[in-house]
């Protein structure tokens, strides 16, 4: 047929922009710039990833019975942790009845596990939370079931640590919603207030928040009447993550488009019918990154309880130094409670990044 073309095959790329070579010589030696700061970071990495590895691993010292012993060895010494692992993770804990924090531990771990899973997202796992919860104050507290009483005064290390964090984040986030909602409320009396309680929390630090909890909270209370330590604290950290929690939010519910609720009100829908099936169900995909980011943050700020003198897990590392037979490796001591906060933080990250990809709210390039 006249005019007729015949599509001839897709010719292969040229070979210098394919292979091993390639991508080393795209990613690290594009440019000037690339050359020299790809030079820069091998030699860093030369300088410190050898010693680092000797230092952690090759001249540690995993079983020595003495301090001396294991300074002998020029490494670190990882039998302080061996020797000092129960005071840090269970802090002042009675001895005995540490596998109560142990277990508390695993059911709340197991907890959170359990609403990471997306087909678990049903009414009962309110239930799962209410008993969870549950069994851990049984176990912390006690004078139940046989349990020994113990009072949080004694409670410290991980457990602490994860029911600070744990509590702060599933009541700070409702809170937040909720004042998210608030702030771009129409009526003027409920987002004033809400306004007012974002930006002023939001202007101080939480050690203030913290300080004002424990010291100056008591002299407004009626005689007679007092709130426990450990609660104002975790009253302090709910009410200051919230306010973080709701301008996130708020951020999502702006970037929803009009005709989102537009739609909702051709629907019929009540206000919190909208919010509850269309509007927040979008809003929440959108700000997942930040809210996992405030989440982490949240996680890692439990460690400044310290200042009100708290037995967290930094406190409990601290107090095993003070040992005068182990002084002089707080290097090790930080180490491993940096490799704990790591673990947990970066699993949110993770976790984070998995959800964003099943609700496909992800932005590849």
């Amino acid at each position: 047929m006249a005019g007729s073309h015949t599509p001839t095959e897709a010719l292969p790329p040229p070979s210098n922009q394919v292979g091993a070579w390639a991508w080393v010589h795209t990613r690290l030696f594009s440019s000037p710039l690339n050359i020299l700061l790809t030079v820069l970071i091998v030699w860093a990495l030369l300088m410190c990833v050898p010693a680092a590895i000797e230092w952690l691993f090759i001249k540690a010292n995993f079983s020595a019975s003495t301090a001396q012993e294991c300074r002998a060895s020029g490494g670190a010494c990882w039998a302080f942790i061996r020797e000092k692992h129960r005071l840090i993770l269970f802090g002042t804990y009675p001895y005995d009845e540490q596998w109560r924090p142990l277990v508390a531990t695993f059911v709340l771990i197991g907890v959170i596990v359990c609403s990471a899973v997306r087909r678990f997202w049903k009414p009962w796992l309110l239930w799962v939370w209410v008993v969870g919860l549950s069994l851990v104050a049984v176990l912390m507290w006690g004078g139940v079931l046989g349990l020994t009483p113990v009072e949080n005064a004694r409670w410290g290390g991980l457990p602490l640590t994860l029911i600070l964090a744990t509590f702060g984040i599933a009541f700070a986030f409702p809170f937040g919603v909720l004042l998210a909602l608030g702030r771009r409320s129409k009526m003027p009396a409920i987002k004033a207030l809400c306004v007012v309680y974002i930006e002023l929390i939001r202007g101080v630090p939480l050690i203030s928040l913290l300080f004002m909890s424990s010291v100056m909270l008591p002299l407004f209370l009626p005689e007679g009447f007092s709130i426990d330590k450990l609660l104002r604290a975790q009253i302090a950290i709910i009410l200051f993550a919230a306010a973080y929690i709701a301008e996130t939010v708020r951020g999502g519910l702006q970037a929803i488009p009009k005709g989102q609720y537009e739609g909702a009100d051709s629907l019929g829908l009540t206000y919190w019918q909208q919010m509850r099936k269309i509007i927040l169900p979008q809003a929440l995909k959108i700000v997942i990154p930040p809210l996992v980011s405030i989440f982490i943050a949240l996680f890692k700020d439990t460690s400044l309880v310290v200042i009100i003198g708290i037995f967290d897990l930094t406190l409990a590392a601290k107090a095993a130094l003070s040992d005068a037979a182990w002084r002089g490796f707080g290097v090790e001591a930080y180490v491993f409670i940096s490799l704990i906060y790591f673990i947990f933080c970066f699993s949110m990250s993770k976790y984070s990044q998995a959800l964003e990809r099943r609700l496909r709210r992800g932005h590849e390039r």
